[in-house]
């Protein structure tokens, strides 16, 4: 049995607070967790979208029955399985989203990303080798990936301001987790802001209002 891979054009999924004009200063690219759309993600930030503040919400190519072989339909960034063709596939997909995004301003915004659960993990990997830079990361019930590549991460976020945020009842962060993103956080030596809020694994709309407004 021979194993080869063959790359063509794919067309993908993405949702916008609006179209981009020169009003805009502020970019927030978010990348939405395990099981979730990217169109519903998109409304939980709606609320802090303005003239000067665009919100970007790529949707994730691989899709699933949330529950059995009907219903509702879910996207993922990836899979135990063909893991390292998803990431590379994750890359040129939002390399050349932002690209064609970016394209469309002269003067370009400023570049925020937040990525929650499952989607801050692929945030931190594609932002470490994307080209451009970003003034802020969150890392939202989720963390850093632990296989980025630590040295180019660590010059990738040099001037990013990071926050990491934690719901205090999310039932899916484990101290294993935790213990092992401050190990990640500590070979990376950049300052994280560690905040947290009463709840789950959920967004929290005034600590996202205070990190978004603050940025």
């Amino acid at each position: 049995m021979i194993r080869s891979t063959h790359r063509f054009t794919y067309e993908s999924t993405y949702f916008l607070s609006k179209e981009p004009d020169e009003k805009v200063k502020d970019l927030w690219v978010v990348f939405h967790g395990y099981g979730q759309l990217a169109e519903y993600f998109l409304r939980k930030f709606q609320f802090l979208a303005t003239e000067e503040r665009l919100f970007l919400a790529p949707e994730a190519t691989n899709y699933s029955y949330l529950k059995d072989f009907k219903g509702r339909v879910g996207a993922n960034w990836m899979t135990r399985h063909e893991r390292e063709l998803a990431i590379a596939n994750n890359h040129r997909y939002l390399d050349s989203l932002l690209e064609g995004i970016l394209n469309s301003f002269e003067q370009k915004p400023r570049i925020h990303v937040l990525g929650f659960s499952q989607g801050a993990a692929t945030a931190t990997r594609w932002a470490a080798q994307w080209k451009g830079s970003l003034d802020t990361l969150v890392l939202w019930a989720g963390g850093f990936a632990e296989d980025m590549a630590l040295d180019i991460a660590r010059d990738k976020f040099e001037e990013t301001t990071i926050f990491s945020v934690l719901g205090s009842q999310d039932q899916l962060i484990t101290e294993e987790s935790l213990a092992r993103q401050k190990l990640l956080i500590q070979r990376l030596d950049r300052r994280v802001e560690q905040l947290e809020f009463q709840g789950g694994h959920e967004l929290d709309s005034e600590l996202l209002r205070k990190i978004v407004e603050k940025a």
